[in-house]
């Protein structure tokens, strides 16, 4: 749905088991003449809740593939649900517009049943059904709109920090801590409130909350160690990883491909229309024996490279997180190549001119000492 597939997994049986136990006998108390159908109405409970986490997933794919991503894959899971986007970055509007659209499209199903209710005067099992449609995603919109990650409200606090600052990375970060400042907020409000009002707290939901906001603090934590990882990542910069690089002819030989060109600079060899065809391989050069270099030519010590090697520099982003991803990303494409198998890419400018190559080990190296060195930091 919206160009991605969608995974029901495993564990949406235990929400589904949840909903029908706790439910189940509301049901039987609500209508009694149903009996044991009663179980098959809070069956239908969780397939409506199942159908409404769908809704509101379509809805974040939809509109974010209007903004420029590929929706990867809308997963049902233990947890709710949650849409993987794959490509660049929508950008501080389009992620608050994708944030908003999953909750707007349950705030929308809510009016629809509603309506619905109003219009046909539904009772019983019908009536029942679109009260638990409307409740449901009322509950849904309101609860992914809590200001702090990994809920959509999160992405909002994220866009804020973003086009004040800037960076994203910094955006990702202030939402963790947002979402950690929610979760913190949910066990208090389940367990000092009641307190406050001299009740006891309902075992039931207390348990239930509780886990729920230690799972936002887990995907909260997770945040902010990408705010983190992406600021270490600003310091990998293409400028500074790419090395300067000069065309040679495909007719060319070993030594005047040598002679062309600084010592410093790769050597990039080119058919005559300008294409990159391969990369000189120096540790092929320094094995072949120096007299034959004249009559040695220069595809007999080249690296093949294809065309999705071949990058326009100028429109690569020009550090951090961003470059990587684009970098990555090219497996998503026919004839792309995996970060982890890409020998050497080659940069060009728009016109398709030489103008330097970027190394996978380089990268890589790069990434590892931008790396976190302090255990602490590592925590989840």
């Amino acid at each position: 749905m919206a160009g991605a597939p969608v995974v029901l997994t495993p564990a949406w049986a235990l929400v589904a088991a949840f909903v029908v136990l706790a439910f189940g006998p509301q049901v039987e108390r609500a209508l009694p003449r149903l009996g044991a159908g009663a179980w098959l109405v809070a069956g239908a409970y969780a397939v409506l809740l199942a159908l409404s986490v769908l809704v509101h997933e379509i809805a974040h794919a939809v509109v974010g593939r209007a903004f420029g991503q590929r929706p990867h894959e809308i997963v049902l899971t233990l947890w709710g649900g949650h849409t993987q986007f794959r490509g660049a970055h929508a950008g501080p509007g389009g992620s608050v517009a994708t944030a908003l659209a999953g909750p707007a499209a349950n705030l929308v199903l809510a009016a629809l049943a509603w309506g619905a209710g109003e219009a046909l005067d539904a009772r019983g099992v019908t009536g029942l059904l679109l009260d638990v449609t409307v409740w449901a995603n009322l509950l849904l919109a309101a609860f992914n709109a809590l200001p702090g990650a990994p809920l959509d409200g999160g992405r909002m606090v994220e866009s804020a920090v973003w086009a004040a600052t800037g960076s994203r990375d910094r955006g990702v970060a202030a939402a963790g801590w947002a979402g950690r400042a929610v979760a913190v907020g949910l066990v208090l409000a389940v367990l000092v409130g009641p307190l406050l009002r001299g009740e006891r707290p309902d075992l039931v939901m207390t348990v239930l909350l509780v886990w729920v906001a230690l799972t936002l603090w887990r995907g909260a934590s997770e945040a902010v160690e990408r705010g983190r990882w992406g600021r270490r990542l600003e310091r990998v910069r293409l400028d500074a990883l790419r090395l300067p690089a000069v065309p040679v002819p495909l007719t060319a030989s070993v030594a005047e491909a040598l002679a062309a060109g600084g010592a410093s600079a790769a050597r990039v060899a080119v058919d005559d229309a300008g294409r990159p065809r391969g990369v000189v391989d120096l540790t092929a050069v320094q094995a072949l024996d120096p007299a034959a270099a004249a009559a040695t030519p220069v595809t007999a010590v080249c690296r093949a490279v294809g065309p999705e090697a071949v990058l326009d520099a100028d429109a690569l982003p020009a550090a951090g997180g961003d470059l990587v991803a684009a970098l990555a990303a090219l497996d998503g494409r026919p004839g792309g190549s995996a970060l982890t198998e890409t020998p050497v890419w080659v940069l060009t400018d728009a016109h398709g001119t030489v103008r330097g190559v970027l190394p996978r080990e380089t990268l890589l190296t790069a990434l590892t000492d931008a790396r976190p060195t302090d255990p602490q930091e590592h925590r989840a």
